[in-house]
C-alpha cells in the first residue's frame, strides 16, 4: 500500500479551485515559530501552472542546496511576496498571531490580490483581503504551498546568516536562530542580543539568572 504521508505535493487544490472560478489561487506558508532569535518570516506564492518548476516539495523534506535551486528557480517563474514580523511584535503578541500577521502582510504584497489562498495550517488570517483554505500539512500537499514554504524558508535563513555577522558566535548562520545546545550555552557566555526573543524559555531563563 502506498504511504500518503510520503507522498509529493501536486497541483489538486489549485485545480479544483479554477474550477470553481478562482484565476489567482496562490500558497501561503510560514516559517520561524520555533527559533529563539530572529523574526517570523511568511512567503505568498503564485504558480503558474504551466510551468511550474520540478521537485517542489515541503521545505523541511529539502536540503538547502536544493531549497535555494528552487528559490532562484521560482524567482524567475512565480509571483511572489515575502513579509515578517519582527521580534518586537513577536514580544508584543505572542508567536501564533505574528505568524499569522506575517502571513497576511505577506498576501497583501501581492498585485492583483489573489481570488483564494492556500494556507498551511488550522487557521486562517483575519482581516485577509480575500477568501482563505486552511490546509493542515498544506506544504506537503499542495505544489503552491510547498513553494511558499521555500521561499520563506530561504528568506529567512539568509536573513539570519546576516544578523550573524553583526552578532557572532551564537551560531545563526547554521541554527537559524533554533535553541541548539550550542545556541543556548552562548546565550550564558556572550549574553542576549536585541534579536533574541525574550518571552522564550531559553532566553527569558537567562535574563532571570542575570537579575537574580
Amino acid at each position: 500500500m502506498r504511504d500518503m504521508s510520503k507522498s509529493a505535493p501536486d497541483f489538486s487544490f489549485e485545480r479544483r479551485a479554477h474550477d470553481d472560478g478562482a484565476r489567482m489561487v496562490v500558497g501561503v506558508d510560514e516559517v520561524g515559530r520555533g527559533p529563539i532569535a530572529g523574526p517570523v518570516t511568511a512567503a505568498a506564492v503564485w504558480l503558474d501552472g504551466r510551468d511550474i518548476p520540478s521537485g517542489l516539495n515541503d521545505s523541511k523534506r529539502l536540503g538547502r542546496k536544493r531549497r535555494d535551486i528552487l528559490f532562484a528557480a521560482l524567482s524567475r517563474c512565480a509571483k511572489i511576496s515575502v513579509a515578517h514580523c519582527s521580534v518586537e511584535e513577536i514580544e508584543a503578541w505572542n508567536i501564533r498571531r505574528a505568524a499569522l500577521t506575517a502571513m497576511r502582510r505577506a498576501v497583501q504584497g501581492l498585485d492583483p490580490t489573489p481570488d483564494l489562498v492556500l494556507i498551511d495550517g488550522r487557521d486562517i488570517p483575519p482581516d485577509l483581503s480575500c477568501p482563505g483554505q486552511a490546509i493542515v500539512g498544506g506544504d506537503a500537499k499542495s505544489l503552491s504551498i510547498a513553494a511558499a514554504s521555500i521561499v520563506a524558508k530561504v528568506v529567512r535563513d539568509r536573513l539570519m546568516v546576516d544578523l550573524a555577522q553583526q552578532y557572532p558566535g551564537y551560531g545563526w548562520e547554521k541554527n537559524a536562530g533554533y535553541p541548539t545546545k550550542s545556541h543556548v550555552s552562548a546565550l550564558s557566555s556572550l549574553g542576549v542580543t536585541p534579536y533574541h526573543r525574550r518571552t522564550f524559555r531559553p532566553v527569558h531563563n537567562i535574563l532571570m539568572q542575570a537579575y537574580s
